[in-house]
């Protein structure tokens, strides 16, 4: 099994200036801004749960753009509602990927149901154009690569470790700032 950071350094090696990823609350954001900080990342600040139905709303406004949510499992579960949302409102430049670690690792590492329920499952039942379990780096770029193209939305749910979360560093931009810098990144449709 891959690492959160791994998996993000993947992620992001596949984002094109252009695309725009909102980065779940907690260890994800905070991650994503030590991986590879852009302008056009929007870190969620103590919103759990809402970060789908944002990228939900983007992908809509700004469909000339890929809009990647950059989910965790909790927040996911939290907002579960979303998910056949997002299916039914079937906006194509949406990739949603799931850090599947099954815990609240940023509240302390409690187990979360994931470990028995497959949100991959439930984005098949809610009926996204493609919805897949990974569990490796070559997982995530196949996967990533075999979605180029490829009308979404799509869900990618990659299985990370319950790792360490000493020496990650917190979000430096205020949050008037990771608003107004992501502003300036979005290409809405007029």
């Amino acid at each position: 099994m891959i690492t959160r950071h791994q998996a993000i350094e993947t992620i992001f090696d596949d984002v094109a200036d252009s695309d725009l990823v909102l980065c779940a609350t907690g260890m994800i954001s905070r991650e994503a801004f030590g991986v590879h900080d852009r302008p056009s990342n929007f870190y969620m600040i103590g919103s759990m749960g809402l970060l789908s139905s944002f990228g939900l709303g983007l992908a809509l406004m700004s469909p000339g753009q890929r809009v990647i949510i950059l989910d965790g499992d909790g927040s996911v579960l939290m907002g579960l509602g979303t998910l056949p949302l997002i299916a039914t409102e079937a906006p194509p430049n949406l990739l949603h990927i799931v850090l599947d670690n099954e815990a609240y690792q940023s509240t302390g590492g409690q187990p979360c149901i994931s470990a028995n329920v497959s949100i991959a499952d439930i984005g098949k039942a809610s009926g996204y154009a493609s919805s897949i379990e990974v569990n490796s780096v070559d997982g995530i770029r196949s996967t990533m690569a075999g979605f180029q193209g490829a009308n979404g939305p799509h869900l990618i749910v990659a299985k990370v470790e319950n790792g360490p979360v000493e020496h990650i560093a917190r979000v430096s931009h205020s949050p008037t700032e990771i608003r107004d810098r992501f502003n300036d990144q979005v290409q809405v449709l007029s």
